[in-house]
Parts: C-alpha cells; sequence; structure tokens
C-alpha cells in the first residue's frame, strides 16, 4: 500500500544521503524513482540531489505554486515509477503537501519527503507542519550537538560567526551558516536560558 513519508531532521543529519541511498535501492533492483528538490536551492548545481560525503543525482524540480499532483501524474503516463523522493521537503507549500497526499492515495505511488522540521528560530516551516499532519509515518534522521545530545534545532550565523535571532525564515546555506544543536545549547545560543521560578 503506498504511504506518504516524512524524514525530518535538523541540519547536517545527512538526510540527502538516506534519500540517495533509498533511490539507489530501487534502481539497483531494476525500478525507476522520480527524484525533485527545490527549485531555488541550487547549492549543488541546478536541479541535483548531493550529499556532503560527495553523493548526488540528477533531479527534477519543484516550484511555488506548482502542482505536484499533475507533475506526479505527468511522470507515471511517461513511463513506470517505484517512488517519488523530495528533497528539501520544508520548502513544501501546504496545498502541494495536500496535492502529495492525494497522489499517494489516488495514483497509488508512495512519495517519501526528506527535509527539516524547524527553522533557526524553533519555528516549523508551513511544508514541515503540513507533512506532520498529512503523512502516513513520520521518521527521524538523527544528528548530534556538540555535547553528544541528540540535535533537534539549528541556529544560523551571520557573517561575523555571531548566533542570529532574526531575519527570514529561509536562507540558503551550509556548514558556514548552520550549527545544529540540542534544545539546551540552541537556547542558551540564542539567549533563552531559563527564568526563575516566580513562584520560589
Amino acid at each position: 500500500m503506498a504511504k506518504l513519508y516524512f524524514n525530518y531532521s535538523t541540519m547536517n543529519a545527512g538526510k540527502s544521503t538516506v534519500l540517495l541511498q533509498a533511490s539507489h535501492n530501487y534502481v539497483e533492483r531494476g525500478m525507476q524513482t522520480y527524484l525533485l528538490t527545490a527549485q531555488f536551492d541550487n547549492r549543488a548545481g541546478q536541479g541535483r540531489i548531493a550529499s556532503r560525503i560527495g553523493i548526488g543525482e540528477a533531479a527534477d524540480t519543484f516550484a511555488k505554486g506548482e502542482d505536484l499532483f499533475a507533475k506526479i501524474e505527468a511522470r507515471l503516463q511517461a513511463g513506470p515509477c517505484a517512488c517519488v523522493f523530495i528533497d528539501e521537503a520544508q520548502f513544501l507549500e501546504p496545498a502541494q503537501v495536500w496535492q502529495l497526499a492525494r497522489a499517494v492515495d489516488d495514483l497509488g505511488i508512495p512519495i517519501m519527503c526528506f527535509g527539516l522540521r524547524v527553522d533557526f528560530l524553533g519555528e516549523l516551516f508551513p511544508g514541515s507542519a503540513a507533512l506532520l499532519a498529512l503523512a502516513d509515518e513520520m521518521r527521524e534522521v538523527r544528528t548530534i550537538c556538540h555535547c553528544g545530545k541528540k540535535a533537534t534545532m539549528v541556529v544560523r550565523k551571520g557573517p561575523d560567526g555571531q548566533v542570529l535571532t532574526a531575519g527570514d525564515q529561509v536562507s540558503i546555506g551550509g556548514n558556514d551558516r548552520y550549527v545544529s544543536l540540542c534544545r539546551k545549547h540552541w537556547r542558551e545560543a540564542v539567549g533563552d536560558r531559563p527564568r526563575a521560578d516566580p513562584g520560589g
């Protein structure tokens, strides 16, 4: 039975590596896959999904306002496809997540989305919020903070290396701009330390 999957994490957890490996597993067994990534994120080159460990694959792209149900339906009409893989899924619009859910239900194609859960301010991305609400299965791709605990948050750094506490939700960057941290160290980095108990 086809399902909508959301594989989420913070930065630098290896989401793209997991996606590429999963797609490779299908291809190795003679099945075709359909890879999609955000059109405006061209760090690896336009229409390309790449991992920090050096592997990559060509991919189609999705843009804001694009009908992903129609896009996936057209791909299925062009030839066999065993699974759809979507990188940078946090950049999906909520309406597009609904389109993916419809594609799973009505076209019978499994769709595996990979993306960030929260931004540098600790807020859900709209696409991630919709995936958390609609996905049939969710899996966390884990990475660690410098203290050894599981990292669930990310900070954004400015050109001077200082942690930013304001700015646009979307700002493309890699290890030079983002650091994954556990919640405690994220709170320390953004200046949100525990307040004294007013009752005590």
